[in-house]
Formats: C-alpha cells, structure tokens, sequence
C-alpha cells in the first residue's frame, strides 16, 4: 500500500480552562503539528514511526503512543507506518502540544485503516493525556467543553466562537511540567470559590455566544487554579493586572505557563504591551496573535 496524496495531517494546539473553566473548556488555535505519512507497509505491524520529529523529541513520541493505543482499543489489524512530525506547538507551554500529538496519531490510524467514533478518538486521547479538555479542541476545532462520567466515554460539546476574537499569547522560554503545575493545586476549595468560578464561567460562555465583549474580563476570573500557580508562571500576575481599553479579558492558558489575552483589534500593539511587560521583568518570551482554528477547517492536507 502506497499513499501518494492526501498524506499530511494537521491538529491544532489549543488553550484550555479560559479562567475559570479549569479541566472543562478548550479553544482550538492556529499554531499547529503537522505529522506526514511517508510510507505504508502492509505487512500487519500495527505499529507508527516517527522517523524524523522537529523539534526533536526525547523518549517515545506520543504520535506513536497514541497510534499503538488505537491498535489495542479497536483490535483492528494495522500496518507498519512511517511518518515525520514537525510542530509550531511549543512543548510544556500551556498550549497543548501532547493532546496534539495524540490527536495526530489517532488521525494517522484513521488515515491507513478506517475511521473511528469520535467518542472513541476522545475517549482514547484522554487516557492518554489523563483529561479530556485540549484533546477534544485539537480533535474538533473551535471552542468545546467536557463531560467525563466514570464508566463511560468522555463526551465533547461544541459551541460557537466569534470570528472576531483573538487570543494575543506570550510563552515563556521556561516551559512547565503539567505534572508540577498541578502539584500546586489544593485537594479541595472553599465553596464560596467554587460559586465565584461557576458564576463566571457561565457568564463567560454566555459573552461569547451573545456578543457582549464587555462581560469578558470578569467572565475570565478564577479562584481555583491560577492563585495557586501564579508563584510558578513568570508575569502572570503583572498580566492579570494589566489595563487598556482593547484587552477584552487575560488568563493562565492551561496549566502555563503561557498567557493569554482576548482581543478584536489593534493586536500588534497589545503584542507590543505583552513583550515590555516580560522584558522589564528580564523575562524572555514568545508574544504571537492566534486566532481559532474553527471546525469547518480542514485538519488533513
């Protein structure tokens, strides 16, 4: 079996909790893992190869991991494959990069036998990444949030994200551990926090289905993760703090140790805002405009 087209895949890396949705929403963004199919062995394998990954990758690749999980979960028979990756998605900064490459080599399986459930795609990425929130953005696109019941396939749903609405992102060049970032957070929260979260959360899905941007800053809040790692995210409280008129809302994306803010204009100078705010701390970052990779976007090339 020989693939001579279509042999190209594409996941987007995503930004997850939003503020206060923490290990429930994700949004899919434009930086991407592109993973190509160079050779297809029909010799019962079972089996995905990166033979070449930029950036280099250390131990196993997840691509390969998450190809050989489909083998098992299905019990389908499978070839021998060989693939290069290449990936914008900077690695253990918040944005996504593992769910990502667990995507892709669920896709790659996909591609070389026959599709698969989406429920079973997600089902399997989160026992892979151990939650379900980037996993289900870099497998449908656009905004979605999670619902895990134990027993049963994690369940995905999609909601609308205004074309509009940018997300201004600046990494650090130190990356973070989830493992870590997790770490800090405490066993259980007072339940005045838990309805401060729950009331923004809703007002914050309830802004970006309605259009009113102006709810955004305090839609984003959050009393459950972000205090508890603000001592392991440079700048992350200067970001929180910052004011001006086109910086619709900031928070912590996914477990950092990357920042993000919301914005509908003038974005190359709230890049600019963003990139004085770490050099004055001696902080040296990444500052990029991202917008959302929607679900009607195509994910093979």
């Amino acid at each position: 079996m020989s693939l001579t087209s279509h042999s190209t895949l594409a996941v987007p890396g995503s930004v997850a909790n939003l503020g206060g949705g923490f290990d429930t929403l994700a949004v899919a963004v434009q930086v991407y893992l592109r993973l190509k199919i160079l050779e297809v062995r029909d010799d019962g394998g079972a089996r995905l190869t990166v033979v070449n990954s930029s950036p280099p990758v250390r131990g196993r690749n997840a691509v390969e991991r998450a190809f050989e999980a489909m083998v098992r979960w299905t019990g389908r028979e499978a070839p021998s494959v060989f693939a290069e990756v290449e990936s914008d998605i900077p690695m253990a900064a918040g944005l996504g990069s593992s769910a990502a490459a667990a995507v892709a080599g669920l896709r790659a399986f996909e591609r070389v036998t026959a599709p698969v459930p989406e429920g079973v795609l997600l089902a399997v990425a989160t026992s892979l990444e151990g939650h379900a929130d980037n996993a289900a953005a870099a497998l449908h696109g656009g905004l979605t949030s999670v619902i895990e019941t134990e027993g049963q396939e994690p369940r995905a749903l999609r909601w609308a994200w205004p074309d509009e609405l940018r997300l201004i992102v600046a990494t650090p060049s130190t990356g973070l551990a989830t493992a870590k970032a997790r770490a800090a957070l405490a066993d259980a929260i007072p339940r005045r926090d838990a309805v401060f979260n729950l009331q923004r959360v809703l007002s914050l899905m309830h802004a970006l289905q309605s259009g009113e941007y102006g709810r955004l800053r305090e839609a984003v809040q959050d009393r459950w993760h972000q205090p508890a790692r603000a001592s392991l995210i440079p700048q992350l409280t200067a970001v929180l703090a910052l004011e001006d008129p086109e910086m619709l809302g900031s928070f912590l994306s996914g477990a950092g140790p990357s920042v993000a803010v919301l914005a509908r204009r003038d974005c190359a100078r709230l890049e600019q805002l963003l990139k004085s705010t770490y050099e004055r701390a001696g902080v040296a970052a990444t500052v990029r405009t991202l917008d959302v990779h929607q679900p009607s976007e195509v994910f093979a090339l």
